[in-house]
């Protein structure tokens, strides 16, 4: 029989026993100078707290800073018998800080003294912000006027940080590049190869560069410090935030939510602009008589009002001109998201904490008993919210909700789905709402395109249809269409900016009749028709026709082809 010795798992092993040894030892030693223990490898090292003892004293004291709220610090020693302690504690409660003292292991220590590297070149920073200058902001949104802008400025600074150091200026350009190009979200994919960075303008991804994955690390270290987020972590998804002082009164919130990969961890920052939600009601690009419709609605003392669709097709921008638009020194409006996106100036707004209890039905539970006159509950989810959300409605509130259906009729066979009495919807749901967005053709270089074959043939159905719903309906023009282009403008996307294409069902009798019957999202729809509101297609088509977007916009969006009615 054959012995194999494996030398680097055996290495492997004596470290894991050294390591063992070591921490034991830093227990004992914490029971015997009768001070709190930490294993600093299971803690996420604060970079303020760090910064506060330079990496030369900090090391020749053997003590650590590793975490700071206010002026509450964290130190962790090796032992209490130490001249350099006593004089760097005297020193940090010069400054008013109240220490407290924690026994570590050698191991402990040099795993925190390597967070130096790591911190060296970035900006300090308060409360999780990132603080860029007005200098730097104004610089950079000055020179990002396309999308080829930023892409040439992150691989001039990759090149230099690849040589130089220094993480913060870059992330000051990938930011400030998604504000200057509007972008929702920023996705950092490290990949075989290289780190892929995109930003998603108007809902679609877009390639900005590729870049060298030695600095992704700073990168990913940088964003997990500011976010809030466990250096130490890898492989396990984390959610944290911050926000950006772009030189303004406001700040713009930034979410960010790494998982692990293959490659390395992905990261996603939502950047959470109050200037992409400051659309008001009368400016959502809602047609004139869907418009009204809803004004009359939202307007009512009671009732149940539900928006549909899927993530990222506006509800939430539509949700918040609705409150907007009923908010009134007179009314008490409580909200219960998840998470709160955007703060609305006089309404009280509250966030899900599942871990401490506070659901959707909990809040609502609790909002009821605030005196509100309007409540908004951030997404219908279970049979019990929906029977508190009904009920609400049916006691003398205005409630706004979402839904997961994909029209406006599925949102009765989903309340019934969730056990609701089908006797009791007709008098508590006033209006259901769909909408998707599309992206608007760029004004400059959108091209016209003849209207011919199955096309022509398909939007001539859909004309036919909505003449069923309006006899007196004249469409705009059937003989041509238009497309996307290139230009700087619009980044050579052909598209600029974004419209919503919605459909609507008001509670009528028709529609209660058939409410009662055990209905399908067909016969919905069919008794909805003489109610004269376009339905999604129908509005999109009509959009295709008078030229702000085009056909294949609108099919990326919707089904074109599914049965018309």
């Amino acid at each position: 029989m054959t012995l194999i010795f494996d030398e680097e798992k055996q290495e492997k092993r004596l470290d894991e026993l050294h390591y063992q040894e070591a921490e034991e030892l830093a227990q004992v030693l914490s029971g015997r100078y009768q001070l709190p223990y930490a294993d600093l490898s299971k803690t996420s090292i604060n970079a303020d707290a760090l910064r506060l003892v330079p990496e030369a004293e900090s090391k020749a004291a053997n003590l650590v800073a590793f975490r700071t709220i206010g002026k509450k610090l964290s130190l962790g020693i090796l032992s209490p018998n130490n001249d350099k302690l006593k004089d760097i504690i005297a020193d940090l409660e010069q400054k008013n800080f109240t220490v407290t003292l924690y026994i570590v292991s050698q191991a402990s220590l040099d795993w925190a003294w390597e967070r130096y590297s790591e911190v060296l070149a970035t900006k300090k920073t308060e409360a999780g912000m990132i603080d860029i200058s007005n200098e730097h902001i104004a610089a950079f949104l000055k020179d990002f006027k396309k999308l080829e802008d930023v892409r040439v400025m992150i691989l001039s600074e990759s090149i230099r940080v690849s040589k130089e150091g220094g993480i913060s200026t870059i992330l000051e350009i990938i930011l400030s590049g998604a504000l200057a190009l509007e972008a929702s979200d920023v996705h950092i994919e490290p990949e075989e190869t290289d780190i892929r960075l995109r930003y998603r303008i108007d809902g679609v991804l877009q390639d900005v560069v590729d870049f060298d994955p030695k600095i992704y690390r700073p990168i990913l270290s940088r964003l997990k410090l500011v976010s809030g987020l466990k250096l130490n972590v890898k492989q396990s998804a984390q959610d944290g935030r911050f926000s950006i002082n772009a030189g303004s009164d406001v700040d713009i919130e930034i979410r960010t939510s790494v998982i692990p990969g293959a490659y390395g961890e992905s990261i996603v920052m939502r950047v959470l602009n109050p200037k992409s939600i400051e659309t008001t009601f009368n400016n959502l690009g809602i047609p004139t008589d869907l418009y009204e419709i809803f004004s009359r609605e939202i307007h009512k003392p009671n009732g149940l009002v539900l928006l549909t669709g899927p993530t990222g097709s506006g509800k939430t921008t539509t949700l918040y001109s609705f409150l907007r638009e009923v908010n009134s020194t007179e009314s008490k409006i409580i909200t219960i998201e998840d998470p709160i996106e955007y703060h609305l100036k006089g309404i009280n707004q509250t966030q899900v904490n599942r871990a401490k209890g506070y659901t959707f039905l909990s809040g609502l539970r609790s909002a009821l008993r605030q005196d509100p006159d309007v409540i908004m509950v951030g997404e219908i989810r279970d049979s019990e919210t929906a029977k508190i959300a009904i009920n609400s409605a049916l006691t003398g509130h205005l409630v706004f909700s979402t839904l997961h259906t994909n029209n406006a009729a599925g949102a009765i066979p989903r309340l019934i789905d969730l056990g609701v009495n089908a006797k009791i919807i007709s008098s508590a749901l006033t209006l259901s709402i769909a909408q998707r967005l599309v992206r608007k053709l760029c004004p400059v270089c959108k091209v016209e395109e003849n209207l011919t074959g199955q096309d022509k043939e398909h939007i001539l159905a859909v004309i036919a249809s909505i003449k069923k719903r309006r006899p007196d309906y004249v469409p705009p023009q059937t003989v041509k269409t238009w497309g996307p282009g290139k230009c700087e403008k619009c980044n050579n996307t052909g598209y600029k900016g974004r419209q919503g294409i919605f459909e609507a069902i008001v509670m009528d009798d028709s529609i209660a009749k058939a409410s009662v019957l055990n209905p399908n999202e067909r016969d919905l729809r069919l008794a909805s028709i003489p109610q004269g509101i376009l339905d999604m297609r129908q509005d999109g088509i009509v959009k295709v026709l008078e030229g702000s977007t085009s056909l294949r916009e609108l099919s990326r969006v919707i089904d074109l082809y599914e049965e018309i009615i």
